[in-house]
């Protein structure tokens, strides 16, 4: 795609780009820089680089496993009250008591499960900022006594925090690895020795999250200080990301809603405008259906 993109900017008559022109070795330049950027990955822990959800699978076993022991102490307790009842009272007389303590555990049990179910919602990420994750502090405030009879809460404060990323499945620190990736990319193809030609390609895959209003990665660059072949990928590797469906950590989602994200990138200004309407134009997206 970004190759494609490439083209098109070198085809265009008009717009902003329409003087711009690449030579055959600014070609195979912006290929290879397309090919290693994400090199640096390999430096990144592989938990982090591949994490699906919000909480990791063993955290979310350990939570599963809270909420099925606080289950079935809330059954374990109601069974004892109906026993006490009924030697209390004698079978007869403790009917109508024993069917009270039923519907009470009956009503537990359903706000037990719709508060699991909300945090196996929580744990989604999301591809877009989303927030109302109040519901988990009220849920951590539940405490149940634990085996030895100390106070435990339903959800930790580390679990809490977890759950309410706003955005992705990743937390500020685990996003800094991540981040890290381009820096590492970038230290390993300045040990390749480029002929003269090519020698950009190290600068080019450096730039690739860097983003025009200066809120990308790692440099917080702006406009002219990013190189227009790192614009062009930028475009491409966004659209990816949101539209691959080999990423065990996000779900993708349609070229038309990525088009969408994408057109709203440009409009917070983030991505170039003329580049993001010659990859719709040109229908570049199209190239990694056929490829894939």
């Amino acid at each position: 795609m970004t190759c494609g993109l490439a083209e098109a900017v070198d085809r265009t008559q008009t717009g902003a780009y329409a003087q711009m022109r690449f030579t055959r070795e600014q070609m195979k330049e912006i290929r290879y820089a397309a090919l290693l950027h994400d090199f640096g990955k390999v430096g990144v822990r592989e938990e982090v680089l591949v994490k699906e959800k919000k909480l990791y699978p063993a955290q979310l076993t350990v939570v599963q496993t809270r909420f099925d022991y606080v289950r079935k102490d809330l059954e374990a307790r109601y069974e004892k009250q109906k026993l006490d009842a009924v030697l209390r009272r004698g079978p007869g007389n403790a009917q109508l008591e024993i069917e009270q303590l039923d519907r009470e555990l009956l009503e537990k049990l359903e706000e037990l499960d719709g508060a699991f179910q909300f945090v196996l919602r929580a744990n989604e990420p999301t591809v877009l900022p989303e927030g109302n994750f109040d519901r988990l502090i009220d849920i951590g405030r539940y405490t149940f006594p634990d085996p030895r009879g100390l106070e435990r809460n339903l959800l930790t404060a580390e679990e809490i925090r977890f759950l309410s990323i706003p955005q992705g499945s990743l937390d500020p620190s685990e996003r800094q690895q991540i981040e890290s990736h381009v820096v590492h990319s970038f230290n390993f193809l300045m040990q390749i020795p480029w002929t003269r030609e090519i020698r950009g390609i190290p600068k080019i895959a450096r730039a690739h999250h860097e983003k025009l209003n200066g809120s990308g990665y790692p440099y917080q660059l702006k406009g002219d200080e990013i190189p227009v072949q790192a614009k062009i990928m930028t475009v491409c590797d966004i659209f990816d990301a949101l539209s691959a469906s080999d990423r065990p950590y996000k779900k993708a989602v349609s070229a038309d809603r990525a088009i969408e994200i994408l057109e709203m990138s440009v409009r917070d200004k983030e991505l170039d405008p003329a580049l993001f309407n010659l990859f719709v134009e040109a229908k570049i997206y199209q190239r990694l259906r056929k490829t894939s």
